[in-house]
């Protein structure tokens, strides 16, 4: 006889597990965390943390059982998570110590929806609900959870037309003439009512000192910097001024009275501070001393021949470099392949004593100016004869470049007008215009490089000015300072080459404005070097030195 068949317990299926969290119709005990976030798009919107806090106990007040238990509040932007707030927040359900996030609307939360998907997961991990106060989502159930994701891509997409609709307004203002927003440059105000630039009183003066301590007195970015922190004067900030922030005042074209942002530039759009020749001067002086790769030597005021000096190897530039002795510093000419990698570098170009290559260079000017006339005689004799032979060649290539700037021009045009039929979005236009727009400012410039010279030949420098220049020599020579005797090379010499046969300067040559008397504020030979005029200085530090 069979007896009944003793009864089993199904069998336990593997699965998630149960949420340890009320479902989403709950109307038990919940602990709530209420998370605010206010942004500086929202100036303008009733999304104010004090209105968002009010709403939120508002909603939590009519779900019985709901109690607040801690709130994190947030001032900063939607597209990152770099929030004390938020972090403080997460912190805390890791800790597990509420069981619902809530805010106001998803976006509070977060715009980007890579992120919000990192932070909802780091919340489910939890056991933590998201949930919020004006939309149907409330991570506690299938439907909420879907919601959620469509949400957070709207949020994702209204934060991008924010940042459309804030360049478009930028851009608008830029083509008027008018500050496009941001931090103001050193040296002007913004005028509330027309938007534009004026001069800043205090500030405006002292401007134009530090264009004048590097055009005129030859400072480094990093010495004037040091000379500004010495007497005293702030920044815009209030803080100490640094050789990267005079860089950056000297790079600046709103200086001249112009307008740049994006693609759009205004010329005349406000007040200059600084002449265009001071403003140009300085840009030759900064591409002089250095090329993109050695920024670091628009600062170098100490090392006579930073930015002429470049490696017979490599092609890079020589840069200052200093080593500790046992009693005193060295002072080294280093090419910038060698000093970036290491003595091992493929670059094997031997360091150049730095003392002595700066005292013989110019002792080298003194000597050579000593006996000028009749040497600059002959060589702009020579100068003129290839500037004639060469005349067609340079009317030919002008011819060519003027048609590459209406091509370039004509392919800007069409990338606007793409743009603005709706048929190339910014990422695909943006670089490319901006690529056309740098490759049409070397046209321009080589355009007029060779305008100019198809219409000035070298000529002799004025009478007296050798003799000026000779005695300005022998003064910094003898009690001259770094700043002073830096001038003097930078200004008369063209580059320096560095040959088996030795160091060879090139020479430019000198006009009635070349060496300027200190109270005045004339500016460095418009002179082409004189390529061909060249002196020997000898051998010199050619042996590797380690």
């Amino acid at each position: 006889m069979a007896g009944n068949p003793t009864p089993t317990s199904p069998p336990k299926r593997r699965g998630r597990r149960a949420p340890t969290t009320p479902p989403e119709d709950s109307t038990g005990p919940c602990r709530v965390c209420i998370y605010i976030r206010r942004s500086t798009d929202d100036e303008h919107q009733p999304f104010s943390l004090l209105a968002q806090r009010t709403a939120l106990k508002k909603y939590v007040d009519n779900h019985p059982g709901w109690v607040i238990v801690c709130e994190f509040e947030d001032d900063a932007s939607g597209a990152t998570t770099e929030r004390p707030g938020l972090k403080k927040a997460l912190d805390a359900a890791k800790a597990g110590l509420y069981d619902i996030l809530l805010v106001y609307r998803v976006d509070r939360f977060s715009r980007s929806l890579a992120h919000f998907v990192d932070l909802a997961a780091t919340l489910d991990a939890a056991n933590v609900r998201f949930s919020s106060a004006t939309e149907p989502v409330d991570t506690g159930g299938a439907i909420g959870r879907m919601m959620l994701q469509f949400l957070a891509v709207f949020a994702e997409f209204e934060r991008n037309m924010i940042i459309d609709r804030v360049k478009s307004g930028m851009t608008a203002k830029a083509s008027k003439g008018q500050w496009a927003g941001g931090t103001r440059p050193y040296g002007y105000l913004v005028d509330k009512d027309t938007q534009r630039l004026v001069p800043h009183p205090d500030e405006a003066p002292i401007l134009r000192d530090i264009f004048h301590l590097y055009t005129r007195d030859r400072l480094g970015t990093r010495a004037i910097a040091t000379d500004l922190n010495a007497r005293g004067i702030p920044n815009r900030t209030g803080k100490q001024w640094s050789g990267h922030t005079i860089n950056r005042i000297l790079d600046n074209p709103a200086y001249t009275g112009d307008i740049a942002y994006r693609d759009v530039y205004v010329p005349d759009a406000h007040k200059p501070l600084i002449d265009r020749d001071t403003f140009r001067r300085a840009q030759d002086i900064a591409n002089a001393r250095g090329d993109i790769q050695t920024q670091r030597a628009k600062s170098d005021s100490d090392y006579y021949l930073t930015g002429l000096l470049t490696c017979p190897q490599c092609g890079q530039r020589y840069i200052g470099t200093s080593a500790k002795g046992r009693n005193r510093r060295y002072r080294y000419y280093t090419c910038f392949t060698r000093t970036r990698y290491g003595k091992h570098a493929t670059c094997t170009a031997p360091r150049l004593p730095a003392d002595d290559l700066d005292h013989m260079i110019l002792q080298a000017l003194h000597d050579f100016y000593t006996t000028a006339e009749p040497v600059l005689a002959a060589m702009i004799e020579r100068a003129n004869s290839q500037h004639d032979s060469t005349t067609d060649d340079r009317r030919a290539e002008l011819t060519a470049i003027a048609h590459q700037i209406t091509t370039t021009e004509n392919a800007i045009d069409r990338y606007h007008t793409a743009f603005e039929n709706g048929t190339m979005d910014d990422a695909t236009a943006g670089p490319r215009i901006r690529e056309l727009r740098h490759r049409l400012a070397q046209l321009h410039a080589r355009h007029t490089e060779l305008d100019a010279g198809l219409t000035s030949q070298p000529e002799p420098p004025p009478p007296g000015t050798v003799a000026r220049i000779r005695d300005h020599l022998s003064t910094i020579m003898t009690s001259g300072s770094t700043t002073e005797r830096k001038a003097a090379i930078e200004t008369l010499i063209a580059e320096v080459q560095l040959t088996d046969q030795g160091v060879v300067p090139v020479f430019k040559i000198p006009t009635d404005t070349t060496m300027p008397p200190p109270e005045t504020d004339e500016g460095i030979s418009k002179e082409p070097p004189v390529r061909t005029m060249v002196r020997s200085v000898g051998r010199l530090g050619l042996e590797p030195r380690t």
